[in-house]
């Protein structure tokens, strides 16, 4: 068993916690001890969350300098969570800007993709950021950006578990209206991924 740190961040809105309870969800089909947490979360669009899944461990915490990978659904949360990322992690995210709300009160400025780049690739050994909502349009529902995000987590061995298996949960656990455009969503993501 690979026993694997995730932390997840994003803004409310995003589907950070739908991609967190699929990823433990799949981890237990696939008989894996699975753990979650969420750290932060604001039931509104906009505020921050965060949450965790921990593969073979028994707490739900990370602490700065221990996730194995990183999930990035917002740019700037992508950022502010990159110290949980342990030297030489895999950080997957999002591409396109969502400025949450301290952006647009003013208490926080907007970094370029290629400042968050150089950033987490002082850091991880794999950096990849791909246009998920762009990919999740594309796939018929701009919701399932989520997934776009898991799709090319998976490509990249960056989960525990292969695709056939996230493909499983979300025909099992997402109501049948959206798992198609999910399952689309996942195979983007994969294609972007190995580009």
């Amino acid at each position: 068993m690979q026993r694997t740190r995730i932390f997840f961040t994003g803004v409310g809105g995003q589907g950070t916690l739908t991609a967190t309870k699929l990823v433990s969800l799949t981890a237990l089909d696939e008989g894996l001890p699975v753990t979650s947490g969420e750290i932060h979360g604001m039931a509104q669009r906009g505020g921050v969350v965060e949450s965790t899944v921990l593969i073979g461990y028994l707490s739900p915490k990370i602490t700065h300098g221990e996730a194995d990978v990183l999930l990035g659904f917002e740019l700037l949360e992508t950022l502010r969570a990159l110290c949980y990322l342990k030297p030489g992690g895999r950080l997957v995210g999002n591409s396109e800007s969502l400025p949450p709300l301290s952006v647009a009160t003013g208490k926080a400025a907007y970094p370029s993709l290629e400042s968050v780049e150089a950033k987490a690739k002082a850091v991880a050994s794999t950096v990849l950021f791909l246009p998920c909502r762009t990919l999740a349009q594309q796939a018929g529902a701009a919701q399932s950006a989520n997934t776009v995000l898991l799709g090319a987590a998976c490509a990249i061995k960056a989960l525990p578990f292969g695709m056939e298996a996230l493909e499983r949960s979300v025909r099992k656990y997402l109501k049948p209206a959206l798992a198609e455009a999910n399952l689309k969503a996942l195979e983007l993501g994969a294609k972007a991924a190995l580009r």
